[in-house]
């Protein structure tokens, strides 16, 4: 057997998380001080792997960073020339004046994923050492346990008992002088980071949307480069939060998918479904006839607002991005916001101030106010669809944010499981619909079939047979038959659904070996 031993790289910073945050972040730092030394850890198997948004960037937060990004070579960036919003009944869509926040003049619909290799190859040009296929496994605390000293990362080649194998490899231990964990949505080091400090203990519950997203390549007759489409209504019923997106990009492709919120009461609600669903509806579906389905993806993303923030700080390091919560539910937006996020914990640690992150940077920024101003919007869906939009609009357009209120988020989206009506979903034909087998295919999944499985049950003696509650899940991993729980760990999206809302909550989500799970080539 081969094996070595554990390397251990001391480090000025690291930075676990290769996304818009993470990079950002690390770039800021290197433009205040080229001489530190920098690590960002990614758990995918080339940077961009596991990225996944809409999406649609505003660049505010990119000319802050790079004032001449477009003499840098960029991916492809569409500029953004039409906003629809719709609402859609079964059969027909009613045309709605264009929300402000969802107008999108001056804004880019981009591939996150790419766009995050190319931020990647402005950080590595600065001397940022980037290593991909490095999950953060385990956080390393000093000898009081009351301060962050650095990661330990996954250990490789064990069997599915746990064991050893002769690929055996220990991960590696990087201790650094600070710590940014810019994991993304629900990042599994960040929630221990959280539970450890209780950095939860005085913010709402976190809420989260899951989804759900296709790329399409379409006939050349019917594509509008650089048009925006939103949707509310279809398929979801008026208390169920969600919506569709159509955008149309380059290469003749459209990016459309669905957003469901994981407050959802129904039990038997399936976003996967919803989505083929919303695409059955003669406005969607007359764009994808005689079209191509080439991409599929998944993933959570947090929808709380600045009443879910946890404390930013904790001894050895920062939360940033949506790790922490920064995303705009109500523009649909969060790289412009997480990639400022980054920024500003620079400026922290630049100045010696990371206790005050969110005191002296966060809070006097214009993110912060971007935030607080939109911050009523997704609680008030709450009281349901025509409810929502008519005081979210009263909020925004008389009382422009400034209300005397703030409505919150009162407990955690898995607690809203308790409804269990059927609900119906076309059969697949192959054309405009699918189902997810066929789907996982076009996500280029891979996971080794002898590493243990990631997903954790907090209680494995909980008997599962009333549990219905896995139909979530967009990659099907869950399974309950005769009673046992059978769990698919090799067709994981790791959109981090199942941490959230499994109604026991006994689903823990942590990280496989690194370079596993998604490649999500162009999302």
């Amino acid at each position: 057997m081969t094996t070595t031993t554990p390397e251990i790289f001391q480090v000025d910073v690291l930075i676990v998380g290769a996304g818009p945050a993470g990079l950002s972040c690390a770039i800021k730092l290197k433009q205040l001080n080229p001489e530190i030394r920098i690590c960002i850890l990614e758990k995918g198997s080339n940077v961009g792997a596991h990225i996944l948004s809409g999406a649609v960037l505003d660049p505010k937060a990119l000319n802050e960073l790079i004032p001449d990004w477009e003499q840098k070579n960029p991916p492809p960036m569409v500029p953004a020339n039409q906003d629809q919003f719709l609402y859609f009944s079964s059969r027909h869509s009613y045309s709605l004046p264009v929300p402000k926040s969802l107008q999108n003049k001056g804004n880019h619909i981009i591939r996150l994923s790419i766009f995050c290799q190319w931020l990647a190859s402005i950080a590595e040009s600065l001397g940022i050492e980037i290593y991909t296929g490095f999950a953060g496994a385990n956080i390393i605390f000093d000898e009081s346990q009351q301060k962050v000293i650095g990661i330990q990362t996954d250990s490789k080649g064990l069997d599915k008992d746990g064991n050893k194998t002769a690929r055996y490899q220990e991960g590696m231990i990087l201790h650094a002088n600070q710590i940014f964990l810019a994991e993304g949505c629900r990042g599994s080091l960040t929630q221990k980071v959280i539970k450890h400090f209780e950095l939860n203990k005085h913010c709402d519950a976190q809420t989260y949307g899951l989804g759900v997203k296709e790329l399409w390549q379409i006939d050349p007759k019917k594509h509008q480069l650089g048009k925006i489409i939103h949707t509310m209504g279809f398929p979801l019923d008026s208390n169920t939060y969600g919506g569709g997106f159509l955008y149309h990009i380059d290469q003749q492709q459209v990016a459309l998918g669905f957003v469901v919120g994981l407050d959802f009461k129904n039990i038997n609600c399936d976003p996967f479904k919803e989505l083929q669903k919303f695409k059955t509806h003669p406005e969607i579906k007359c764009i994808l006839e005689n079209a191509k389905r080439i991409g599929y993806g998944a993933k959570s993303l947090v929808e709380g607002g600045i009443q879910s923030l946890p404390k930013l700080d904790f001894p050895g390091g920062l939360i940033i991005g949506d790790a922490a919560g920064f995303l705009n539910v109500s523009k649909l937006k969060g790289v412009h916001t997480s990639m400022k996020s980054g920024m500003l914990a620079a400026q922290a640690y630049g100045d010696n101030k990371t206790q005050e992150y969110f005191k002296t940077y966060i809070k006097p920024s214009w993110l912060f106010k971007e935030l607080h101003l939109t911050r009523n919007i997704r609680p008030y869906f709450r009281f349901g669809l025509i409810p929502g939009l008519i005081l979210s609009a009263i909020d925004y357009y008389i009382f422009r944010g400034k209300t005397p209120w703030t409505l919150h988020h009162p407990k955690p989206d898995y607690l809203y499981s308790n409804e269990n009506t059927s609900l119906s979903y076309p059969k697949p034909d192959g054309s405009i619909t699918f189902d997810k087998s066929d789907s996982l295919a076009l996500s280029n999944i891979h996971h080794d079939d002898n590493q243990p499985c990631h997903l954790k049950l907090r209680r494995p003696e909980l008997n599962v047979r009333d549990n219905k509650s896995y139909a979530y899940c967009p990659a099907g991993v869950y399974e309950i038959h005769d009673k046992k729980l059978y769990i698919h760990a090799q067709n994981c999206l790791h959109c981090k659904a199942c941490d959230i809302k499994d109604s026991d909550h006994n689903i823990q989500w942590t990280c496989p070996e690194g370079g596993s799970g998604p490649n999500f080539i162009g999302m």
